[in-house]
């Protein structure tokens, strides 16, 4: 986009904002327009994607797609209305597809604060999915021998402790955050501040999530996973006599 479209587009963001939650009767001048010219253009990626069989190709092709609507999303942050926009829905749900998670939640944070729900064609809640898609990134990294941000499973926790969802989610993201904490509990020395120190604490803190996710959901596979744990903390125990 040239100089000149980003600065339309960051206007019409920001003037036709208030205009996409009115009513269709009342929405009007160019704004609004505005909106509908690039929910078409985006009704065109979408069906650019859908006609594409590999996920793999999809992620690329939304890679390349995401700056494109970098102008739209920058006026919509900063009209900062509670407005219901397809647009930014959709660009933050291609941010976690793509593995942009902290960029994502900062439009998942805007949509929740001002209480924005998902397209229709989403059968999740916006709280529901933002703890599904992170827990199950976080999963697949760990089944990968893979690197994952506990910071980020610590910020969705917080964001989203207030969102309904099924209890099998939270279990899901317990199961992760659990999981991950006692890798970091495990990789510290026995004697780091002393055997009821750091490694006992790190190992305390993951068996309360393990335990949680277990309780929310019975199949969700920490039985092991708490039992070595706990016999860690009995090394432990015993190494303080």
């Amino acid at each position: 986009m040239s100089p000149a479209e980003r600065h339309k587009a960051r206007w019409a963001a920001r003037e036709g904002a208030a205009q996409v939650a009115a009513p269709q009767a009342r929405r009007r001048g160019p704004a609004a327009t505005e909106y509908e010219l690039w929910r078409a253009r985006l009704g065109n990626d979408l069906r650019r994607l859908k006609e594409i069989q590999s996920i793999e190709r999809k992620i690329e092709l939304k890679r390349q797609l995401l700056p494109e609507y970098v102008p739209w999303i920058k006026g919509v942050l900063a009209a900062d209305v509670a407005a219901e926009d397809d647009i930014l829905a959709q660009i933050m749900v291609w941010l976690f597809d793509v593995g942009e998670f902290y960029d994502g939640l900062e439009l998942a944070r805007f949509m929740l604060r001002h209480k924005l729900s998902l397209p229709e064609r989403f059968k999740r809640t916006l709280g529901t999915f933002i703890v599904e898609e992170t827990a199950e990134a976080a999963e697949k990294a760990r089944v990968q021998v893979q690197d994952f941000s506990l910071p980020l499973l610590f910020e969705v926790e917080d964001l989203c402790s207030e969102e309904d969802m099924p209890d099998a989610v939270r279990a899901k993201q317990g199961k992760e955050m659990g999981l991950l904490l006692a890798v970091d509990a495990l990789a510290t020395e026995a004697d780091a501040d002393g055997p009821a120190g750091q490694r006992k604490a790190g190992i305390e803190r993951a068996l309360t999530y393990l335990r949680r996710a277990l309780a929310l959901e019975s199949n969700i596979g920490v039985k092991g996973d708490i039992k070595r744990l706990e016999g860690e903390l009995k090394k432990l125990a015993q190494s303080e006599t």
